[in-house]
């Protein structure tokens, strides 16, 4: 069984933070932090799973805008990763982290009902 996926996409996700926030200046991106990269057995195609900040509208504007950069960060992987071939990288909003918070604020909010269970 090979880790080499598992490790690419950990070098991709690096990567895809560090060019984020050092070189693209694009005002549509809003605050974003990558969540996981997977990466196909084959290394040609990776799916970077990105979670925005923001208002759904400003986080489609962030992860269209991400998609349309795509071949400038594909570029710039490929000079910063040595590889045969740079995976081909689609950019997906992550929403766990935000239906994480949804989930936590339900709850403050029965809690503060006192519809707790522990009653």
């Amino acid at each position: 069984m090979s880790f080499r996926p598992e490790r690419l996409a950990e070098a991709i996700k690096k990567e895809v933070s560090e060019l984020l926030r050092e070189e693209m200046k694009d005002p549509r991106i809003g605050f974003v932090s990558i969540t996981s990269v997977e990466v196909s057995k084959d290394l040609r195609y990776a799916n970077v799973y990105a979670s925005v900040f923001g208002e759904p509208a400003q986080q489609k504007v962030t992860i269209e805008t991400l998609q349309k950069a795509q071949g400038f960060i594909r570029g710039e992987l490929g000079r910063r990763i040595r590889l045969r071939y740079t995976p081909e990288i689609t950019f997906k909003l992550d929403q766990s982290i935000s239906h994480g918070s949804r989930i936590m604020a339900l709850m403050e909010a029965v809690k503060e009902k006192g519809g707790g269970l522990n009653e």
